[in-house]
């Protein structure tokens, strides 16, 4: 007869298989089952594993829930078994993980009419390897589970074989991320040899005691790099527009909802487990402050300049990456409860998003923002969601995006970098606005009527045929459903409380080395607080009017820049930043090897 807690340990891995195994069943008999059915049995599969990461969850409340496979139980600290560790944060973010993939199952149901059982069993498999990436305690196995799901995803990009377009985005996606998963390995075999360990908890414990030589730093920024290029920091972002802009709707919603801010939780999960006793926290910080800055403002500069909906969302997702690498960077339990709540309120509004451009492309034809002037004069309702995820977005009280925003501004103060307030109000205004102008110009017909073509015209696969002649309930209900988990995040009492004690849990690394090693048990005190301020809730309150400003200069900033010459001054800089994303996959590679020497150039030079 099993223990309570055996029995619970014995999910983590259950939670992996599932989705592994279904997508297998589906594969064989997905031929032989009516679509319906196949859909049915994908969506089910997708809620029972909400069920069962809830549970995990709420019993990682009480502490981490360690699992070594196989009943290889360490001895003397040493082990050489695979462990699961659940703990708040990585529950819960495998928990967003089935829950989008739920909801995308729900909105694919009507949304492609022409897939096949390959879809839910890609979609599943993608499943399977975010909640492994999300629980697993072993360096190696973080690196199985990222090449699980980009695997899944490359193929998801380009699941509709017959767009060149889409070809080239997955090629793009699939190379670049590639590339960097086997930096991320050579840097796990330069660990492997200097400690003969690849569990994240000997790695921790192993590292302790050794100086941060030229090996170390290297190991680390290897590591680091192929999962930041998942997590689409500057200057590793660039195929993360071209795979959003012809993916299909449902699967850009687990792409910007939870797949890229993975890539950022490993990066950070490593760095705490791993390599926080012995890498200088100020370097660390120093460096994810400058390089999250850097990333905030290009996407946001670079949204603001599309016209293709879903490159301009995709863009957005890289400014909020930044934001969230600023607030992680404070490397303090305020600042990842922020980010935390923060990615939580991103998912919903974000996924929102992405699923009104499906909407549109279904319903229109198109996601080009001039094609469509006017052309949703006669489905105001649903411009007026568009607008409700643009404010959210924006940061809008009370959506858990303002409150996330503004608990990272509150740590960011706190440690010392008063400009960060104004980089996360600047931010969210430009993003929220480029949303805004969007809904204006294609539902609302404002503005001048575009006339001329810009010779800034996105690449991606805005030209289909009107597919649906009237907006199905299983489309609605998917935006409806997260908008509002968008704006609930923000609403629940206590959330600011959670997220705290998640976030101690999450930044304590001999903690998790013990507990993994020794069963022993936590010893974490969270500080608890209210979720809202006044600055917060004002700040919050000025980016969003900020971003309906934004919106105005953008439907009427022609008239603005006949007025005012010197506007014009600022397409020679865009046009730059256009050529710089070029679309080529070699200028992409060559771009993330630079990437690689300025992250080495932070990390390293500050300890010769």
């Amino acid at each position: 007869m099993l223990s309570f807690d055996n029995a619970t340990a014995m999910l983590a891995p259950i939670a992996v298989a599932i989705p592994i195994v279904m997508a297998c069943v589906l594969l064989v008999a997905g031929r032989r089952l009516p679509r319906l059915a196949v859909d049915v049995v994908a969506l089910a599969t997708a809620l029972a594993m909400v069920s069962l990461l809830a549970y995990l969850l709420v019993a990682a409340a009480s502490g981490r829930i360690v699992t070594w496979a196989a009943g290889w139980t360490p001895h003397h600290g040493y082990s050489v078994g695979i462990v699961l560790v659940v703990d708040p944060l990585g529950a819960g973010i495998a928990l967003l993980a089935c829950s989008l993939t739920a909801i995308a199952f729900l909105f694919s149901v009507r949304y492609l009419d022409a897939v096949e059982a390959h879809y839910h069993c890609l979609m599943l498999l993608f499943l399977a390897g975010m909640v492994g990436l999300a629980l697993t305690g072993d360096l190696f196995d973080m690196f199985v589970f990222f090449e699980l799901m980009g695997a899944a995803a490359y193929g998801l990009t380009a699941i509709v074989v017959e767009d060149e377009s889409a070809l080239q985005g997955g090629i793009n996606f699939g190379i670049v991320n590639s590339l960097g998963a086997y930096l991320s390995l050579t840097g796990l075999g330069l660990l492997f040899a200097r400690t003969g360990s690849v569990g994240l908890p000997q790695l921790h414990t192993e590292l302790a005691h050794h100086r941060p030589d030229a090996l170390i730093v290297a190991a680390f920024v290897l590591v680091l790099t192929g999962f930041l290029v998942k997590g689409a920091m500057v200057p590793f972002h660039f195929w993360l527009a071209d795979a959003h802009a012809v993916a299909p709707a449902p699967v850009c919603l687990l792409f910007s909802g939870v797949m890229v801010p993975l890539g950022i939780y490993a990066a950070f999960r490593i760095y705490w487990t791993v390599f926080a006793p012995v890498l200088p926290l100020g370097d660390v910080r120093r460096t994810f402050l400058v390089l999250g800055a850097v990333t905030a403002v290009l996407g946001a500069v670079m949204a603001l300049s599309q016209r293709h909906f879903k490159r301009l969302l995709a863009y957005s997702t890289i400014a909020h990456v930044g934001l969230f690498l600023v607030a992680l960077a404070c490397l303090s339990v305020g600042g990842t409860a922020g980010a935390l709540i923060y990615v939580a309120g991103h998912a919903g509004v974000k996924g929102a998003l992405f699923l009104i451009a499906g909407v549109m492309l279904a319903r229109y034809g198109s996601v080009d923002e001039y094609d469509l002037y006017g052309a949703g004069n006669g489905q105001k309702a649903m411009g007026v969601l568009l607008i409700i995820g643009a404010l959210g977005l924006a940061g809008l009280p009370p959506f858990g995006t303002a409150l996330g925003k503004a608990l990272s501004e509150d740590a960011a103060s706190a440690a010392g970098y008063g400009w960060v307030p104004v980089l996360f109000v600047a931010v969210s205004a430009l993003t929220g606005g480029a949303v805004l102008r969007v809904a204006g110009r294609v539902y609302f017909a404002l503005g001048p009527m575009p006339v001329e073509r810009s010779p800034m015209r996105a690449r991606g696969n805005e030209d289909e045929e009107p597919r649906l002649l009237h907006v199905p309930w299983t489309m609605i209900a998917p935006i409806l459903v997260l908008l509002a988990g968008g704006l609930i995040v923000g609403l629940l009492p206590g959330a600011h409380s959670v997220a705290n004690r998640a976030a101690a849990t999450f930044i304590d690394s001999a903690g998790y080395s013990h507990q993994a090693l020794y069963k022993l048990p936590e010893g974490i005190v969270a500080p608890t607080a209210s979720n809202w301020t006044g600055v917060g809730l004002g700040l919050g309150f000025v980016s969003a009017v900020l971003a309906c400003c934004v919106a105005l200069a953008g439907l009427y900033g022609r008239r603005l820049a006949e007025k005012w010459p010197v506007l014009r001054e600022a397409y020679g800089p865009l046009n730059l930043l256009h050529r710089l994303h070029s679309g080529h996959v070699g200028d992409y590679v060559a771009w993330m090897m630079m990437g690689l020497a300025v992250l080495a150039g932070f990390i390293g030079l500050p300890l010769r």
